[in-house]
């Protein structure tokens, strides 16, 4: 009995989240396996807390893997810092790829996951019932949904998303840590300061000064440019998406050059850039943002992972459109191919024709993208 379970919570070799009311993954010994091979299909889909170092790390960290016993498996980081973990340094949880929260999920939680992600929650921790009234429903509700789905709740999930993406920026560039403070969302520097030494054990700076910071060189500051790494699931075809993207492009605000995609970006009445490149060994792209003010960097960052689809579990989606007869020689000849995002809209496709689905149907929008592709590419 206990095997026939497993198997109903595995399809094409994935583990499908199944939660106790601890919010731990269910299949210990499948995830356990997943974290012995280091196995890169699992990463950002498992944390693994580790409770005799109260770290939680990726299925792919170097680091030698613990005992069984000592393991707890998380389907989020937002779950696994609720239950007290603190994120590793070596395999820096805060640049695992992302999953599209749409995939088998509550339309409610994906909305207020993006409102999150713009920093609805960041000003207040009482926000969570104005944002569950932005989204229609109680705040309760919210919260349930939240632990249905995510494994956390909230204002964990909105807490999680401000340390990780202040430590992607203390690893990843040379901004100072006020600015580094501000764009991750925290009120005040004094508080960033205590959430990080409450977590880590020391400030941020020291997070810094054990690891060389890459990508912006002497920049110091968001408007002289910042440049992070984003992660994404393998593969891609990063030619079909610039091509697309240049076949839509409106050449008053973005071009595609030398292989790099560049945009000008207008938020809240002020003007930046944003270049993106591929950077294929590394299964990432190398974001580039020039921008005046520090705090709209959590909101670039999301809308370039909304263009560049960068969230699909894109071996998935290939082989379940692969039953086609019609479409799978397609995704065999182009496999990575992706939907790109609207800039503005929280769209998949539906700004490359009139005939492109609804957003809640995004599926239909990859074999349509390869079939265009097959027509015109």
């Amino acid at each position: 009995m206990k095997s026939e379970n497993r198997q109903r919570r595995r399809r094409n070799g994935e583990i499908i989240d199944g939660m106790n009311q601890s919010n731990e993954l269910l299949d210990r010994e499948a995830c356990y396996r997943a974290f012995q091979t280091h196995d890169p299909r699992f990463d950002g889909r498992i944390f693994v807390g580790v409770t005799s170092t109260g770290i939680y790390c990726r299925p792919i960290c170097p680091a030698r893997v613990p005992k069984f016993e000592n393991c707890r498996f998380f389907a989020s980081a937002a779950g696994a810092q609720e239950a007290g973990f603190r994120p590793c340094l070596r395999c820096r949880p805060e640049i695992a790829p992302e999953l599209a929260f749409w995939r088998g999920t509550s339309n409610t939680v994906n909305r207020a996951l993006k409102l999150i992600a713009d920093g609805a929650l960041d000003e207040s921790e009482a926000g969570v019932e104005a944002l569950a009234a932005r989204l229609g429903v109680g705040g309760r509700q919210l919260r349930r949904l939240f632990q249905q789905h995510i494994g956390a709740s909230p204002i964990a999930v909105a807490q999680t998303r401000r340390v990780l993406f202040a430590k992607h920026l203390i690893h990843d560039t040379r901004l100072p840590m006020t600015e580094v403070a501000l764009s991750a969302g925290f009120r005040s520097v004094r508080r960033f300061n205590e959430t990080f030494r409450k977590m880590f054990g020391r400030p941020p700076s020291a997070l810094r000064r054990g690891h060389k910071a890459a990508g912006t060189g002497t920049s110091h500051s968001a408007q002289e440019g910042v440049t992070l790494r984003l992660s994404y699931r393998p593969p891609y075809d990063w030619t079909g998406m610039l091509e697309a993207l240049a076949a839509r492009a409106d050449a008053r605000l973005e071009h595609v050059d030398d292989d790099v995609w560049h945009r000008i970006v207008e938020l809240d009445g002020k003007q930046g850039t944003v270049s993106v490149a591929h950077l294929a060994e590394r299964n990432a792209v190398a974001v580039t943002i020039r921008f005046p003010e520090v705090r709209a960097l959590p909101a670039i960052v999301a809308r370039v992972k909304r263009v560049f689809d960068l969230g699909a579990d894109i071996a998935t989606i290939g082989s379940h459109l692969a039953r086609d007869p019609k479409l799978a020689p397609l995704i065999a000849k182009r496999p990575g191919l992706r939907a790109p995002g609207d800039w503005d809209r929280d769209t998949v496709g539906t700004s490359l024709d009139s005939d492109a689905p609804p957003a809640w149907r995004p599926w239909h929008a990859y074999a349509a993208q390869h079939l265009r592709m097959a027509s015109h590419g």
